[in-house]
């Protein structure tokens, strides 16, 4: 039986020692049964359950003994921090999860997010449920997360030791490539890819470009609009700049929007049904499934009309607004636009 995943990490804690995030370098996914089992009794911890243990360093020595021949990357882990001890605000930390359940916990919210970005599980096939609510408000600093009750002090501290301390963000999630950076991608703005994006090879976000946590691309493709939370985009596709795709979070509720392969969603335009193949929006168009949408044929003679939503999930599709007549049309897209390669070419 393999369990879920087993990985060892280093976590920050507040000055009350609550932690507010963990940084998991080399996570163990679906370990052998006898790994997990000798793993939980070091700590003292039920295998048959999902478990966060914040490890001491007689813990730490045991574990990096036992893994070095089950799990390489662990007791390394392991060694270095018994070596080279642990900064101010920091502790080290073990997560054993038997089963996909939801997070009870921040470290076990942080290794689901790792997985994810680690492409070990794609979007939709971890148990996320209640992580946003889980998760803490951090202020991400030039010295890593900060409890925000904590930041004046911290400040100062930084200053009066000759420091300058940057803020670049207060939010849930860090950035990405602070914890993850996948092989052959490139990311313009790091700020702008949070932990939990699933990023395929071949994958380029652009300045503007976001990709949510829980959302990501198969890769090749071009990034310059919002991936939001939920959202997978298909092989080949790009969406063009200042499009959006609407979330799970932003209204898209229990419907899962999803874009296919080899489509195009043009500059400003928006998603809100699921993309079949090969299919184009063009720019500025936001089809949402309450979306009143005239069919044509292929000569452009009008069939009937009907909610964008019937249109959810169908490939060869070409979504325009008349210029004439202002309405919203749907065309087969057969002749479907052929992407730039150059564009999908990131090395």
């Amino acid at each position: 039986m393999n369990h879920l995943c087993l990985a060892i990490g280093v976590a920050t804690q507040n000055s009350n020692g609550d932690l507010l995030e963990t940084f998991f370098p080399a996570p163990l996914f679906q370990p052998d049964n006898s790994c997990f089992r000798a793993s939980c009794e070091v700590v003292d911890a039920s295998p048959d359950s999902n478990n966060s243990v914040v490890l001491d360093s007689a813990q730490l020595a045991t574990l990096a003994e036992q893994w070095s021949e089950s799990w390489s990357n662990g007791a390394s882990t392991a060694r270095s921090i018994l070596q080279q001890g642990l900064p101010p605000h920091t502790t080290a930390v073990l997560v054993l999860l038997h089963e996909d359940l939801a997070p009870q916990s921040v470290p076990e919210a942080y290794l689901k997010l790792h997985l994810l970005s680690l492409r070990h599980c794609r979007p939709h096939q971890l148990n996320l449920d209640g992580i946003f609510a889980l998760l803490p408000n951090n202020v991400w600093t030039s010295e890593g997360a900060i409890d925000p009750a904590e930041l004046e002090q911290r400040q100062l501290a930084a200053r009066l030791a000759g420091r300058q301390l940057s803020v670049d963000s207060v939010d849930k999630f860090p950035r990405m490539a602070n914890y993850v950076a996948p092989a052959g991608v490139r990311i313009a703005d790091t700020s702008r890819v949070r932990l939990g994006a699933y990023l395929g090879a071949g994958t380029t976000v652009m300045h503007e470009g976001f990709v949510n946590f829980n959302a990501g691309t198969e890769g090749p493709g071009m990034i310059e609009g919002r991936i939001s939370a939920g959202v997978f985009v298909g092989r080949g596709s790009d969406l063009g700049g200042g499009c959006s795709t609407m979330g799970t979070l932003s209204g898209g509720n229990s419907v899962i929007i999803s874009v296919g392969e080899e489509c195009l969603i043009g500059a400003n335009a928006g998603l809100g049904i699921p993309l079949g193949d090969r299919c184009t929006i063009e720019a500025g168009l936001y089809v949402t499934g309450g979306s009143v949408v005239t069919l044509l044929d292929e000569n452009g003679s009008e069939v009937r009309t009907c909610k964008a939503r019937e249109l959810a999930g169908h490939s060869d599709l070409l979504f325009r607004r008349n210029s004439m007549t202002g309405r919203m049309e749907c065309k087969t897209n057969r002749a479907a636009i052929a992407l730039n390669e150059e564009l999908h070419a990131n090395n």
